[in-house]
């Protein structure tokens, strides 16, 4: 049996050109190796996976390359690799100090590579300063690490920083087509994105998952038998639950989740992944954005296709809504039904733009008006009925007047054994009859009562209600209704506050007490008008005996009492 070499191995990169995704790092060695203008010290740092090691080595090679055109020869003696994970103490730094010293016997250089510089010791860091610092003249410094903000700044300081960027979507499939074709592997294109996508920007993964993919499918690779084998959902999936929320099939849609938390995947993934599929379709908007979507060529026509039926306004609000229930799934404690909510409610944003125009829907609330005979009116008007809810009443007044022309108000018919789900279509269809019939009596006018009152009436009224907001714990509200006593002047109520922030907080709670005073006086022409002078001061109560005559002042029987038998505060 041959021994089998993983690809990440076999097609490791030769030289800068074989380097994916890196053309500007790549570009910038080769020049400096050319011009002799490269630095001593050198810090790779970036994501995993992503070639710099790789570059590490190229370097190493072909600085010693330049006398020494032997193409076989690769200089193994003068490379030196050291993994700073496992040899981080100052032993170890010693030990590389004493074998910079000693000159390379073949070629002009010797490189030290210092993978995961991070990992060394504080101690080790600065017994290496000196050292990076002035090496000897045939001595260079590789360091390389994925979290550059470990190493300490004077190590930093020392070294020519290049920053390794994530290898795009696009480059990483185009060199995993490069690789199956080698390989003899008939792949789909929309198979090799998904495994790009997957690899998350790193090539060594998204060769790895390459060489999995290819054990399970053989020669050829389907974008179907890709996305079971790396168990993510296909495309198809989110196309079809777009295509059921464009159309308002809730229940189908539940099912289709359901599926999909049958096969393993949790509902995080899913209602991110919609997400990013509504994300997709708003980028295919525009021709300017489309560059912004990274799938294959097939997939891309689908996305071209169903981006047609989608309007910009459902996209970004189903975003939002998908994006909402992202960020509460950890926090919730019934996951499933968040996100069952969610899709309910994204089936239901289309619902009154497709749905309104079907008599098999909605049978509106209208007004009939007839010019000619009353019999006419009244018989059109018996034949149309309100479908609601089994507790609802008649929402329009029954007579209702305009100048010339007679509105006959339709009669409510009420259903009882008729009951809907707060959830159902039909639920939202009654919810939006019952929101025009409220409009439409919104438009006939009512003459509200404005008779006179007496001010004792209206005094009573304003204390009772001060009393019953203490009771449920609005002391701060009582308190600033207590300051001032209301001067009636017709229908106004006036109050003068000390400053701004009391007239703030009573302009904003007046409401209830309004509808208090207009209610039970029948008055409903009452307002309250309110001024702000800071030279009024409220007199506050500290000592027992300011309290004592503050309460005579509000009870005169209480000053009788103490002159009557004598009282005095102990």
């Amino acid at each position: 049996m041959e021994h089998f070499v993983v690809s990440a191995r076999k097609y490791r990169p030769q030289t800068f050109k074989d380097v994916v995704g890196q053309q500007a790092i790549t570009n910038t060695l080769q020049n400096a190796i050319e011009q002799n203008h490269l630095a001593q010290a050198l810090l790779f740092c970036g994501p995993r996976g992503v070639g710099k090691t790789s570059c590490a080595r190229i370097l190493a090679k072909q600085i010693n390359q330049q006398e020494h055109h032997d193409e076989n020869e690769d200089f193994a003696f003068n490379i030196f690799e050291l993994d700073a994970a496992s040899n981080n103490s100052v032993d170890d730094i010693r030990s590389l100090i004493e074998q910079v010293r000693i000159p390379p016997q073949v070629g002009n250089y010797k490189v030290y590579i210092i993978d995961e510089v991070h990992m060394l010791s504080s101690a080790a860091f600065n017994a290496f300063l000196k050292t990076l610092e002035e090496p000897p003249k045939h001595a260079i410094f590789i360091l390389a690490t994925t979290e550059k903000h470990k190493i300490i700044p004077t190590i930093l300081s020392r070294c020519q920083i290049f920053d390794f960027k994530r290898i795009t979507v696009k480059d990483a499939a185009n060199y995993l087509a490069y690789i199956a074709k080698e390989q003899g592997v008939e792949a789909e294109d929309d198979a090799l994105h998904i495994i790009a996508q997957k690899a998350d920007g790193a090539m060594r993964d998204a060769l790895s998952i390459f060489d999995r993919v290819v054990s399970f499918c053989g020669k050829n690779l389907t974008r179907q038998a890709v996305t079971e084998n790396l168990n993510v959902l296909d495309y198809d999936t989110y196309f079809t639950a777009t295509d059921l929320i464009l159309n308002n099939k809730i229940p189908e849609l539940l099912v289709l989740f359901n599926e999909c938390l049958s096969k393993g995947f949790d509902g995080h993934h899913f209602i991110a992944g919609l997400a990013s599929h509504f994300r997709d379709l708003l980028v295919c908007k525009d021709a300017v954005t489309i560059s912004l979507l990274e799938v294959g060529e097939k997939a891309k026509a689908q996305y071209a296709a169903q981006c047609q039926q989608t309007a910009v306004a459902f996209l970004i609000q189903g975003i939002e809504k998908a994006n909402q229930c992202d960020l509460q799934y950890k926090s919730s404690k019934n996951q499933r039904l968040l996100v069952e909510l969610t899709l309910m409610q994204l089936a239901s944003i289309t619902f009154d733009g497709e749905k309104k125009k079907s008599k098999n829907f909605i049978i509106p609330a209208t007004f009939f008006i007839s010019t000619t005979a009353k019999t006419d009116a009244k018989k059109e008007a018996s034949n149309t009925t309100l479908t609601t809810t089994s507790k609802s009443t008649t929402l329009l007044p029954p007579t209702p007047i305009v100048a010339e022309k007679k509105i006959i108000i339709p009669k409510m018919k009420v259903d009882d054994n008729r009951k809907s789900s707060g959830l159902s279509l039909a639920s939202l269809r009654q919810k939006k009859e019952h929101l025009a019939a409220k409009q439409a009596e919104e438009k006939v006018h009512v003459n509200l009562p404005t008779e006179a009152f007496k001010v004792s009436d209206l005094m009573k009224i304003w204390n009772n209600y001060t009393h019953q907001l203490r009771k449920d714990g609005e002391q701060i509200l009582a308190s600033i209704l207590e300051i001032d006593s209301p001067r009636i002047e017709g229908t106004a109520i006036n109050l003068i506050f000390p400053n701004d922030s009391m007239r703030i907080q009573l302009e904003r709670a007046q409401g209830p007490l309004l509808l208090e005073l207009r209610k039970k006086l029948q008055n409903y022409d009452i307002h309250i008008n309110i001024e702000v002078n800071e030279t009024v001061e409220k007199k506050y109560v500290y000592t027992e005996s300011e309290i004592f005559n503050n309460l005579k002042e509000k009870y005169p029987p209480l000053g009788r009492l103490q002159q009557e038998f004598g009282l005095d505060l102990l």
